[in-house]
């Protein structure tokens, strides 16, 4: 969990940077003067969502925007993604910042005059607001480029909902060569909206599927001895897999098992020959991910050889936990609560939901923020048909992604680990 912190009084800027208290302000009358155009950019793209990869409506609403801001930015990046970096004055190290950009395959329910076009898409997680801030960002970052040390690289990410990455893809392209740090937001409505929120350690889980097919031999529901039973032995594998979290691993460091399909037989007086199962393991950790599939592997098999059948494991790794570097952690609380003149919350990290951004913090420093999204007067959660968080969330989070990549790359700011 993070700590709560005053505001900090020790920030040196550059020589050709403003005082701490001039960019503060600074960023707040951009982030008001842009506020309603990056509302209607949300609208729009969450009037016309799209799934995966297949997101080149909303990555030509992005380049429009960030070429009309004087950019360049490169498109088609891991198939539709969009990238574009911005050059500070003075030279210095690469930050990534994200937004993703996919929406999901759920029916939209809100009623909103803005609601989704297209039946059974919807942007339930947010990452329309997260697109319209990441633009925001551009905004302030294009205008503001002699306060900025390094480069700012922008990606806007498909596919972060699917189970083929987008940010693999993007990886591939070239999206993290040369970066020294890779920071994301997520918006969040069990924090109320004006909060923002980081955690220590995982922010999310990581996410590996596996399909099992138990093999046994079939026979006559009356004649059972004469056959090996795929069933049996396949409810006896799923009891035991659940004694791997409940009787293996620490209870601080727990993880989830989860069997979500089950398929055998095709009537009522036949053993068939096999029988299929499949599910998910999510862990907040590398090693409790490892010993969690080792496990696996090990009941599995040895349940197939104490019930006399054969048992086929298709084991798929999906994307690792996205562990936040503790450091980074440290500097973002005391840059935000500058900016914003309070607090940083410690965010709730009980979710096991996963996050491909964990590919980029494989590879650097990273971290991801939560920005509060609550509604008053709504109880909304992500993924839900009638998804409607609190638009003001786009606004705190372009000021909050826009000072963390002044200070972060600033000369005097601690660089130790990055």
């Amino acid at each position: 969990m993070c700590r709560a912190i005053s505001a900090r009084n020790n920030f040196q800027p550059p020589v050709s940077v403003k005082s701490d208290m001039e960019l503060s302000l600074a960023i707040k009358q951009r982030v008001n003067a842009i506020a309603p155009s990056l509302v209607a950019i949300r609208r729009d793209i969450h009037a016309h969502p799209e799934l995966g990869f297949d997101t080149l409506r909303t990555a030509a609403l992005v380049r429009d925007e960030l070429e009309r801001l004087g950019l360049s930015p490169r498109c088609g990046v891991g198939r539709s993604g969009v990238l574009v970096d911005i050059q500070g004055a003075q030279p210095g190290k690469t930050l990534l910042l994200r937004a993703d950009m996919d929406a999901l395959p759920i029916h939209e329910q809100t009623g909103l005059p803005f609601s989704s076009r297209y039946a059974g898409k919807m942007h339930a997680c947010g990452h329309d607001m997260h697109t319209a801030t990441l633009l925001g960002v551009a905004d302030i970052l294009s205008r503001e480029r002699q306060r900025l040390c390094g480069t700012v690289r922008l990606i806007f990410q498909p596919a972060e909902e699917t189970p083929e990455s987008g940010a693999e893809a993007m990886i591939a392209d070239g999206a993290a060569d040369g970066i020294a740090m890779a920071i994301t937001l997520h918006n969040k409505p069990e924090l109320a909206t004006g909060e923002i929120g980081l955690t220590h350690g995982a922010s999310t889980a990581s996410s590996d599927e596996f399909d099992v097919i138990v093999r046994g031999r079939s026979t006559h529901a009356a004649r059972p001895h004469m056959g090996s039973d795929p069933i049996i032995a396949a409810v006896q594998m799923i009891a035991q897999l659940q004694t791997i979290v409940a009787r293996e691993l620490d209870p601080a460091n727990s993880a989830v098992l989860t069997i979500g399909h089950i398929q055998g037989g095709t009537t009522h007086n036949i053993i068939p020959d096999s029988c299929l199962f499949r599910g998910t393991l999510r862990a907040k950790s590398p090693l409790t991910r490892q010993h969690m599939e080792q496990a696996f592997h090990r009941i599995c098999q040895g349940c197939a050889m104490a019930m006399n059948v054969q048992v086929e494991i298709h084991f798929q790794r999906g994307v690792p936990p996205l562990m936040n570097d503790d450091h980074l952690v440290s500097q973002l609380e005391t840059i935000l609560s500058s900016q914003f003149g309070k607090t940083i919350v410690a965010a709730p990290s009980s979710s096991f939901g996963a996050e491909d951004f964990s590919l980029f913090t494989e590879r650097v420093p990273g971290c991801q923020i939560h920005i509060g999204s609550a509604t008053p007067g709504r109880d909304d959660h992500l993924h839900n048909s009638d998804y409607q968080p609190d638009e003001q969330s786009i606004a705190i989070g372009t000021e909050a992604l826009a000072r963390l990549a002044f200070d972060l790359l600033s000369p005097s700011q601690p660089q130790e680990n990055l």
